[in-house]
């Protein structure tokens, strides 16, 4: 488990094994799955299609930022391979 990701979202957000799990309150998770089982399909996947717009927005603000925070290529690859900076 790693330190929480920053985030616009009123949740916790974690990640485990790779991905990406918000904590929420029991409740709300209720109601979440509640309202998933009576949606349509095609409010799911519009919902699911204003998600992936979302995302792609925050990316491209980061990638406008400068990638803060980002790691270059012979850095990342030098850290994981265990191999010295000289």
């Amino acid at each position: 488990m790693s330190a929480p990701a920053a985030t616009d979202e009123p949740f916790e957000v974690i990640h485990l094994g790779g991905v990406e799990a918000a904590i929420v309150p029991i409740d709300e998770l209720r109601r979440l799955r509640a309202i998933a089982r009576h949606a349509s399909p095609e409010a799911i996947e519009e919902a699911e299609l204003e998600e992936a717009e979302e995302i792609l927005a925050q990316h491209r603000a980061w990638v406008a930022e400068g990638c803060p925070g980002a790691v270059p290529h012979e850095e990342f690859r030098r850290v994981l391979l265990g191999e010295s900076a000289g």
